[in-house]
C-alpha cells in the first residue's frame, strides 16, 4: 500500500510540476531556483543527524532552523525592495561597499557549496550499492569536481543546467511522494496497535552549537536576490516566500511523519541513512531517493558554479574569464574534499553562508537606520545580524 501511495503522490506532484498552467509562469520559474536549493539533499541528509543528536526533539530543532532562515529572508527581500535601488545610484559608498564585501563572502560560500554537493553525491552513490567509505565518496567527489571544471571550461556545464526545472521536478515529486508514503506507513502502524510515538528527546550542551551547523540544509532562499537579470523585483521577493513557505511545511511535516523511524534513523551509518531507513516504508523508496538525489546534487553543483563563475568575473571586473573561474572553481573544491570530511563540510558551509547572511542582515541594517520610518526594523536587521554572525562562530560538524 505504501508503494502504490509513493508511486501515485509522485507521479501526480511531478505531472503538476511540469505540464500545469502554474508550472510555466514566470512566478514559478522564479520559484524553482530557490526551492530547489533549499530542498535538495538537505533534506535527506539533515534527517540522520538530528535524529542522533535531537531523538524525538528532530522536529522542533527543525523548525528552529527553519525559523532563523525565515528572519534572514524577509532582511534580504527588503535588500531587494529597498537596497537594490539605492545601489543602483551609487550614492552611498558605505552601502556599496558592504554589499561588495558580501558578495565576496558568498564567492567563498559557493567554492564550499560546490563540494558539499559533490560530497553528499558520492555518499549517496556509495549507499545506494551499500557501501560505507569516507574515502572512496571523497575520490569520486573529487573526480565529479575534477569533470565539473572540464565541463566548464569547454561551456557545456549551462547546457546541464537546462535541466534544472527537470531534476528540480523530479527531486520534488520523490519527496512528496515519500511523505505520503509515510502517512500510509504511519496510518498502517496505528492500526496495527503500534505506537508512532518518537523516541526520547535529546538535548546536551553541544546541541545548539551542532544545530547551527547544520544552517546549510534550509539555505537557498538568498539565490531570489540575484535574479534580477530575469525577474522583477516582486516577483523575486514572492518566489522567496514561496520558496521558504513550501520548504518550511514539507520540512516539519516530513520530520512529524519519519516519528515511528526514528530510533532506526539514529543507528543508521552515515549522512545518507535515510536512504537504507526508507526501504522500511516502502521498497521503490532506497532507489527513487537516491535517483532524485544524484540528480539535485548534480544540478546544484553545475548551477552554483555557474553562479560563482559569474560572480568571480564581476569581483575581478572581468580579468578572471568563464573558463579560468571553474578551473579556480574545481580547484578550489578538490582542495577542501581531500582536507575535509563530508560532516566538516556541512559545517564548513554553513559557516561561510551564515557569514554572508550576517553581512546581508548588516546591509540592511545599514539601509533602514537611514530611513525614519523602518528605524524598529534595523534594530530586528542588526539583532539578525549579530545571531547569524554567532552561527558562523559556533556552529561545529557533527560526528
Amino acid at each position: 500500500m505504501t508503494s502504490v501511495a509513493f508511486a501515485l503522490a509522485a507521479a501526480v506532484t511531478f505531472g503538476l510540476l511540469l505540464f500545469t498552467p502554474f508550472a510555466k509562469s514566470a512566478l514559478w520559474r522564479a520559484t524553482v531556483t530557490p526551492l530547489a536549493s533549499i530542498m535538495g539533499s538537505g533534506f535527506l541528509v539533515s534527517a540522520p543527524l538530528l535524529a542522533r543528536e535531537f531523538g524525538g526533539f528532530a522536529a522542533p530543532a527543525m523548525a528552529l532552523l527553519i525559523g532563523v532562515a525565515a528572519l534572514v529572508g524577509w532582511a534580504i527581500r527588503y535588500n531587494i525592495k529597498i537596497v537594490e535601488p539605492q545601489l543602483k545610484t551609487g550614492k552611498d559608498k558605505a552601502l556599496r561597499s558592504m554589499e561588495e564585501i558580501s558578495h565576496v563572502v558568498l564567492t567563498f560560500a559557493y567554492f564550499v557549496s560546490v563540494a558539499y554537493y559533490l560530497s553528499l553525491l558520492g555518499h549517496f552513490v556509495l549507499q545506494s550499492a551499500g557501501i560505507q567509505s569516507e574515502q572512496l565518496a571523497t575520490a569520486i567527489a573529487v573526480l565529479l569536481a575534477t569533470g565539473l571544471g572540464i565541463l566548464g571550461w569547454s561551456g557545456g556545464s549551462k547546457k546541464v543546467v537546462e535541466v534544472e526545472r527537470y531534476t528540480t521536478a523530479l527531486n520534488l515529486a520523490v519527496i512528496c511522494g515519500f511523505l505520503f508514503a509515510l502517512a500510509v506507513f504511519g496510518a498502517g502502524l496505528i492500526l496495527d496497535g503500534t505506537s508512532v510515538k518518537p523516541p526520547p528527546g535529546r538535548l546536551g550542551a553541544s546541541s545548539l552549537p551542532l544545530l547551527l551547523g547544520l544552517l546549510i540544509v534550509v539555505q537557498g532562499f538568498e539565490t531570489s536576490r540575484f535574479l534580477g537579470g530575469h525577474f522583477d523585483a516582486d516577483t523575486r521577493i514572492q518566489s522567496m516566500k514561496i520558496a521558504q513557505l513550501v520548504s518550511g511545511v514539507i520540512y516539519i511535516v516530513f520530520f512529524m511523519l519519519l516519528s515511528p523511524l526514528l530510533g532506526a534513523l539514529a543507528n543508521s551509518e552515515g549522512v545518507a541513512g535515510i536512504i537504507t531507513v526508507s526501504g522500511l516504508v516502502a521498497l521503490a523508496l532506497p532507489m527513487s531517493l537516491t535517483a532524485a538525489a544524484l540528480a539535485s546534487q548534480f544540478s546544484a553543483a553545475v548551477a552554483d558554479s555557474i553562479g560563482n563563475e559569474g560572480l568571480i568575473g564581476q569581483l575581478t571586473r572581468g580579468k578572471v574569464d568563464p573558463k579560468h573561474a571553474y578551473a579556480l572553481i574545481a580547484a578550489v573544491a578538490v582542495a577542501i574534499l581531500i582536507t575535509q570530511d563530508v560532516n566538516s563540510v556541512i559545517a564548513l558551509a554553513s559557516r561561510a553562508f551564515a557569514l554572508f547572511y550576517a553581512l546581508q542582515c548588516l546591509v540592511a541594517w545599514e539601509a533602514a537606520r537611514k530611513r525614519p520610518d523602518d528605524v524598529g526594523k534595523s534594530r530586528v536587521f542588526l539583532i539578525l545580524s549579530i545571531l547569524t554572525a554567532a552561527v558562523c562562530i559556533f556552529g561545529v560538524p557533527f560526528d
